[in-house]
């Protein structure tokens, strides 16, 4: 293991695959606490998708495969899709030109909410339209044959079980490997929606709650994320305060997702109106970047 901070991302998906076992296997577990808990997982599961596949949890690259192919079980779909999707694509916010797959404005309901709960019904086609265009370019056959060993043992492994057991698997495994899906796609609506993502800094939404971040492998420090891709994980904090807060929008640092989930999706109907966060960096130390197409190629190479 390269970091000793990995044994948590180990643990969340041992808990999980646990979860899920235990309400297959034991029918006293088949209960709305246990499907609860098996949900709120594999949300996390997507989690360590996204950061395993920026920077692989073990030394050995054959492990690090491997352990693809079972965080692929747990979300039901490929996670090497996070490649061009996430770390490629995303990450720029542009496809060549095109707009991001996963962009906020893909979705312009008036109603806020539905916004949310309507975005993966889009960015899933166009992410999956995506990552399909990509694998097709010569020279990724590698990329090829990895995505396809994940996508035939998660829908494999899960139409073995359904045969097991239909109705345990539809309702117990199923909506678990789903929700994480769909609310990992739903996170790029919050972290972006109303940011300025031709900014430098001002184009993502932070959610700094220490206990938040704990959790979530401090995926709530999305800007830094986004400006130092190849920094860890566990690293991501400290950069935050270093880097982050003098030059971005005091708007954009929330100290909590459940209240900015609350106030925008839920006690106001309409969206909020767009601000000029980005002016912020202009007025805080200046610091120099590598522009988009160099990082897009080191992220490349590093994914590879």
């Amino acid at each position: 293991m390269k970091h000793p901070a990995e044994w948590r991302q180990i643990g969340i998906v041992l808990a999980y695959l646990g979860v899920l076992a235990s309400m297959v296997f034991v029918p006293a577990c088949r209960n709305v606490l246990f499907l609860a808990a098996a949900c709120y997982l594999s949300f996390l599961n997507t989690v360590v998708i996204h950061n395993h596949l920026h920077q692989g949890i073990f030394q050995s690259r054959r492990l690090n495969m491997l352990f693809r192919v079972v965080l692929s079980f747990g979300a039901l779909y490929p996670a090497s899709a996070n490649i061009p999707s996430h770390n490629l694509v995303h990450h720029h916010f542009e496809d060549d030109g095109k707009p991001d797959w996963a962009a906020p404005t893909h979705v312009s309901f008036k109603w806020n909410l539905l916004n949310l709960i309507h975005f993966p019904n889009v960015a899933g086609p166009n992410t999956f339209a995506g990552v399909s265009r990509w694998a097709r370019i010569k020279g990724r056959e590698e990329f090829v044959r990895q995505y396809l060993v994940e996508q035939v043992f998660a829908f494999g492994l899960t139409g073995a079980l359904l045969v097991y057991d239909v109705w345990t698997t539809l309702f117990f495994v199923l909506v678990p490997q789903l929700y994480g899906a769909r609310c990992i796609l739903r996170i790029n609506l919050i972290q972006h929606d109303r940011c300025d993502t031709t900014s430098e800094w001002n184009h993502s939404r932070n959610f700094v709650g220490r206990a938040f971040n704990w959790v979530m492998c401090n995926n709530g420090y999305h800007t830094i994320h986004h400006n130092r891709a190849g920094l860890h994980w566990s690293a991501l904090a400290e950069a935050h305060r270093r880097e982050v807060v003098p030059r971005v929008d005091p708007s954009l640092d929330e100290p909590s997702m459940v209240l900015y989930l609350l106030r925008t999706y839920l006690l106001r109907p309409s969206r909020p109106l767009m601000r000029d966060v980005a002016k912020a960096e202009t007025e805080g130390p200046q610091i120099d970047l590598a522009p988009r197409e160099i990082r897009r190629a080191e992220a490349e190479a590093a994914s590879a």
